[in-house]
């Protein structure tokens, strides 16, 4: 990374503004932003992942980076140990360049990062060191969709697949969840910026406990609005890892008569094309060992 690109990653962590938060975090002299993160650049896991969308994850894995820290920290969280960082190490941006390398050598179809907003502008830098050292493979923005529209453009130029989020449709349950009452406009906004590149755009609907209205005007207001250009991939997968005494509702799993509710209604409003979750796909299998540090540590990727 040279003297530009160094000042140019200062300049974002000097006064954080990467997540719609916009806590101004002065992460560079130490301070921590809302999202837990300060200067350093923590990292969880770097593994093949079987349990993506087909596309993504085939025969061979999606390689997975899990990046701790995150800016929503939803009450539900299924990673809630590296969300909240007591899990993970600290790495250089080349070592980062490198794990994605070792991906690629494992057989990855692509670079699947992970909740990685707070970390943008090095993630850019450590893509374009490993893209000049032979990475090959296609980039995916794995995201809660609480992303501003110009982290999304700063990322555009890397990124080839948006796997993006749309959890709440309502104000109320964005507060109540997550403490972001913003979050329906937010992630809407992001996800225009998102259709306004060139990079193809899966949008999740995770199928909360109690909110299938919710989670059905999340699907008219995405097939009304995209049409064909995203992809929708209906979720059933949520499962209580924790107690929520405030969120009752949150320590069961979905009903599966309320899924296939959803899975109709999206038929019904012309949704002809989209992935859906059959059998128990709410399993803590699904959930990785994050405390292995799996591919995380090892040899920096050397810049000639």
């Amino acid at each position: 990374m040279g003297p530009s690109s160094k000042a140019a990653l200062e300049a974002h962590l000097a006064c954080c503004t990467l997540c719609p938060r916009r806590c101004r975090a002065r992460r560079l002299r130490g301070a921590r932003g809302v999202c837990g993160a300060a200067d350093e650049l923590r990292v969880a896991r770097a593994a093949l992942h079987f349990w993506e969308e087909p596309p993504l994850s085939g025969d061979a894995g999606s390689g997975a980076v899990f990046f701790s820290h995150c800016p929503l920290h939803c009450a539900y969280c299924q990673n809630a140990p590296i969300a909240n960082g007591r899990v993970g190490a600290d790495i250089s941006i080349a070592r980062l360049a490198r794990i994605f390398l070792e991906l690629q050598e494992r057989g990855a179809l692509n670079v699947n990062l992970v909740t990685a907003t707070q970390y943008a502008p090095q993630v850019l830098y450590a893509v374009e060191d490993a893209r000049r050292a032979g990475l090959r493979l296609p980039i995916v923005w794995n995201t809660s969709g609480y992303e501003t529209p110009e982290t999304v453009r700063l990322v555009s130029s890397f990124v080839d697949v948006f796997l993006t989020d749309m959890r709440y449709a309502r104000r109320e349950t964005a507060q109540a969840y997550s403490h972001a009452p913003d979050y329906p406009e937010v992630a809407r906004a992001a996800l225009a910026a998102m259709a306004r590149t060139d990079a193809d755009i899966i949008v999740r609907i995770l199928l909360l406990p109690d909110h299938l209205d919710e989670a059905k005007d999340n699907v008219r207001y995405l097939h009304e609005t995209y049409g064909d250009r995203i992809v929708l991939s209906m979720m059933s997968q949520y499962t209580p890892l924790r107690r929520c005494p405030a969120h009752p509702e949150l320590e069961r799993r979905v009903r599966a008569a309320d899924y296939e509710e959803l899975l109709d209604f999206a038929d019904s409003i012309g949704c002809d094309d989209y992935f859906w979750q059959q059998g128990d796909a709410a399993q803590e299998s699904f959930v990785p060992d994050f405390f292995s540090l799996e591919g995380v540590c090892g040899p920096e990727l050397v810049v000639e």
